[in-house]
């Protein structure tokens, strides 16, 4: 009976053992994955910004500008571009819109965002653009691989439309959660007018006309939490200029925008939580099932070996011992 139990063990041992590294190296990056349907929103504010009044071409202090961003997936869009990609896509529609301590708008600028479900890399297909404008997309936007590695990345930048890396700074503590520090440079870069001007009657054709161009800069910071390469707070450092030609009166350069973006405090703190949740889901299967299943199978193998041990009675002869002959005696 126990020589039986311990080969049911034996073999409970080698299905656990087994599992360890399936569901750390196979099952994982299949089953991690962003939701096509996922919504979020994000409220960001610049306090003591500079704002141009597009009325005198002046640039103002202001007490505040306050930018709300929204990413919405596009199930419909997605199931689409899956028939053709052969893999799971996700297509985030996304629109950034400023508004001024008034209330009134400075800005509109819709995006659509295509990449891959598991691991976020850029999926080119129809449909992907910024500000209606059809772009190719090269590195992460939004967010970071699942298991966000200790290195620079390639960060696309819808303002300027260019991709360029994103510095891994090192480890920081962000409210108790372990997170990376990333942080990218634009330079100073002519930018397109938005299609959607703050001024009625006003376009980017318009504009162009009178030979006044936009420029802009960036700082951008992120502090990313590498189980689930979600970003848990970030600020930009971020400047617009408008420069030349006959719209500013003979003036060689005038600020349009320039103000420290940073994340509102109610948003930091419910980005913060929901990011604690979801790391607890991919640690599962990156770390405390593969190891379970490891310390699992050892100890069932253990257990196995005691009962075979424990199967064999002292002095009871092993199936190739042989008996010498008792001598005969008269």
């Amino acid at each position: 009976m126990r020589r039986k139990a311990s080969l049911i063990l034996l073999a409970l041992a080698v299905f656990f053992a087994a599992l360890s590294p399936l569901m750390r190296w196979y099952a994982f990056p299949r089953l991690a994955k962003i939701p096509a349907d996922q919504y979020q929103d994000m409220v960001l504010e610049a306090k003591d910004a500079t704002l141009l009044d597009y009325g005198t071409m002046k640039a103002k202090k202001v007490d505040k500008v306050t930018i709300v961003q929204t990413l919405k997936g596009n199930v419909e869009a997605s199931e689409k571009i899956e028939k053709t990609a052969g893999r799971d896509v996700v297509v985030w529609d996304g629109l950034s819109y400023v508004q001024g301590p008034d209330g009134k708008m400075v800005s509109k600028f819709p995006e659509r965002y295509i990449f891959d479900a598991h691991t976020q890399e850029p999926v080119h297909a129809t449909g992907e653009m910024v500000d209606g404008n059809p772009v190719k997309r090269e590195g992460i936007e939004f967010k970071w691989p699942f298991l966000t590695e200790k290195r620079d990345y390639e960060y696309f930048d819808a303002q300027a439309r260019i991709t360029a890396p994103i510095h891994y700074e090192g480890e920081r503590d962000f409210r108790g959660v372990n997170v990376y520090y990333f942080e990218q440079t634009i330079p100073w870069t002519k930018v397109p007018f938005p299609k959607i001007m703050p001024v009625e009657g006003i376009t980017p054709e318009s504009v162009a006309k009178t030979g006044t161009t936009r420029w802009y800069t960036t700082v951008r910071r992120f502090w990313v939490e590498p189980t689930t390469g979600a970003p848990v707070y970030g600020e930009e450092i971020h400047k617009e200029e408008l420069r030349g030609g006959t719209l500013l009166g003979g003036r060689e350069k005038v600020t349009a925008f320039a103000g420290h973006v940073k994340m509102r405090e109610d948003y930091i703190r419910s980005t913060v939580d929901l990011v604690k949740s979801q790391r607890l889901l991919v640690l599962l299967m990156t770390s405390y099932l593969p190891w379970g299943f490891l310390i699992l199978g050892a100890g069932l193998l253990s257990l196995s070996l005691y009962l075979e041990a424990r199967s064999r009675r002292p002095g009871d002869p092993t199936p190739t011992e042989t008996r010498e002959p008792e001598p005969v005696s008269a």
